[in-house]
């Protein structure tokens, strides 16, 4: 009958444990003048953001973008996007598939509070059977809707709560990649 009661406690500083891990997993935290966030912490943000459709020319052309996969390449300063991507185009019979790679740095956008591409970089186009599709400007539409992504899509928005517990006078300066990390730096 004594062990009952020291379980109840027990179970209660378990579970306190377990939340906590559960922060932590979700941001490092404040330390000094940065915050870091790691590639599946984006990664699963951006699995709640996706597919996307994009319309461009008037409809003329689409592309829909689906299946995110972020990582941050050992000693690489950006971060790496790779998506599946369906092209279309008005009077085309069929809807091209296939895959795209970009590499980009990030920036923060006190708008969103988010974590937003800076300077997308196409790195890689594969739309097999793209015939004309890609001679029409496969490569142009793509670029089109990296801007339009990056300008209204954040990559990962920042907890308000987060935001809150920022040092007082302190706001966000630069974002980085370092040692495969995100890191958002305050100003001093």
């Amino acid at each position: 009958m004594r062990i009952r009661p020291l379980f109840l406690p027990l179970l209660l500083l378990a579970g306190l444990a377990l939340a906590g891990c559960t922060t932590l997993n979700t941001v490092t935290g404040w330390l000094g003048n940065r915050v870091s966030f790691t590639a599946p912490q984006l990664q699963r943000s951006l699995d709640n953001s996706f597919p996307r459709e994009f319309d461009k020319l008037g409809g003329l052309v689409g592309a829909t973008l689906s299946r995110p996969r972020l990582s941050i390449p050992p000693g690489d300063s950006r971060l790496r996007l790779d998506f599946d991507v369906a092209v279309n185009a008005l009077g085309a019979s069929n809807i091209t598939s296939g895959r795209f790679a970009l590499a980009s740095g990030l920036r923060y956008d006190p708008a969103t509070q988010g974590l937003h591409l800076k300077d997308p970089e196409l790195l890689s186009i594969d739309v097999p059977n793209a015939g004309t599709l890609l001679k029409g400007g496969t490569r142009e539409l793509l670029n089109a809707v990296l801007v339009e992504v990056a300008n209204d899509q954040p990559v990962y928005r920042l907890d308000s709560d987060l935001l809150r517990k920022l040092p007082a006078g302190k706001r966000i300066a630069t974002t980085d990649i370092e040692n495969g990390l995100v890191v958002v730096h305050l100003d001093r």
